[in-house]
């Protein structure tokens, strides 16, 4: 057993070291800051924090499929109880995950462009999002990034069908 372990390691080493050929996909693990700019009970969530999984699907060209998947939590709350006229509470943002994919635009080998949207799941809702995006690397390597977005999300309140808006501010590094 033992020697088979050791093969299949050396194996994957030299393969590793040999390969010349570029990823197909390369994969970021990012922790995210996002602070609301509009909502109807900004007051209940001024502020989040979370991590997100960004993936390139590398081509040849300067433009890549993006797909993002965020999971965002919102820590503060003023305790205020927000209701509609008819008495009935307006759900808060406490959480929210995001499926995205779109593409991305490699302006420089360093800077790149983002618009992805796609389905925002909030307070048992599914809602449409996008997402614009500037971002850069680190190094040559690609191995850390920084990462600006503006997050919209539409008709997050059902009745006065108000946008949920906030800003983000991503560091990630590679995974793969």
């Amino acid at each position: 057993m033992q020697k088979v372990i050791t093969a299949f390691f050396l194996c994957f080493i030299v393969t590793n070291l040999f390969a010349q050929a570029q990823r197909k996909v390369s994969t970021y693990l990012q922790a995210n800051y996002n602070q609301t700019l509009k909502d109807i009970t900004i007051g209940n969530n001024p502020w989040g924090i979370g991590i997100g999984l960004q993936t390139f699907i590398n081509t040849k060209t300067f433009f890549k499929p993006t797909i993002e998947l965020t999971g965002d939590v919102y820590l503060m709350n003023d305790k205020v109880y927000r209701m509609y006229a008819d008495g009935t509470q307006i759900p808060t943002v406490e959480a929210m995950i995001n499926l995205f994919a779109g593409t991305s635009f490699s302006a420089t080998q360093n800077l790149y462009f983002s618009v992805v949207g796609g389905p925002s799941f909030i307070h048992e809702q599914t809602l449409f999002g996008i997402k614009p995006s500037v971002g850069f690397y680190f190094s040559k390597s690609k191995r850390g990034t920084a990462k600006f977005s503006y997050i919209n999300i539409f008709r997050r309140d059902r009745l006065t069908k108000q946008d949920f808006n906030s800003v983000c501010l991503s560091l990630g590094f590679k995974l793969f």
